[in-house]
């Protein structure tokens, strides 16, 4: 596939502001390997090989375990995740399909009993970045994994 548009060099304002977010969230106080966990679940939704590429790197440095990147995908199935890290696997498929689900009051309730107001904000921003990532790389034809290593690409780059 050939590249359609570099965001950071057409729009470097809003990369830049999207890569500040991206800041914020990480001193939020939501734990690495959980903010790791919701990027590659949003990607694999989203079908964005890049991310998917760059954020197992990221999980594998952040201490996950190879076995849980790979039941991520069945997460529901697995005995693997605690309650909060499926509190908010299950709030980062509602909102990045909010189109069918319409974030039903029976998830919000889940969310709330994991996660105070602040980390419900935090994790709703890091869902919503990651998604946005996704929409740039898949829909501009961004990186793709094998051009680069993860991050080597430009260290702005972060999705």
């Amino acid at each position: 596939m050939t590249q359609r548009l570099d965001i950071f060099t057409a729009a470097p304002e809003g990369a830049k502001a999207m890569i500040a977010l991206e800041a914020a969230i990480a001193g939020s106080g939501l734990e690495r390997s959980l903010i790791e966990l919701v990027k590659l679940r949003a990607s694999q939704i989203n079908g964005c090989a890049y991310c998917l590429h760059m954020h197992v790197a990221d999980a594998v440095k952040a201490g996950e375990t190879d076995l849980r990147i790979h039941l991520l995908n069945a997460w529901r199935e697995s005995m693997m995740f605690t309650a909060r890290e499926r509190a908010a696997l299950n709030w980062t498929e509602v909102l990045t399909t909010i189109a069918g689900t319409g974030a039903p009051d029976a998830d919000y309730a889940l969310l709330a009993a994991q996660f105070d107001e602040r980390e419900q904000g935090f994790l709703s921003l890091l869902i919503g970045t990651i998604n946005a990532w996704n929409r740039l790389q898949v829909g501009f034809r961004g990186a793709h994994p094998g051009d680069v290593a993860p991050r080597a690409a430009a260290p702005a780059q972060v999705s």
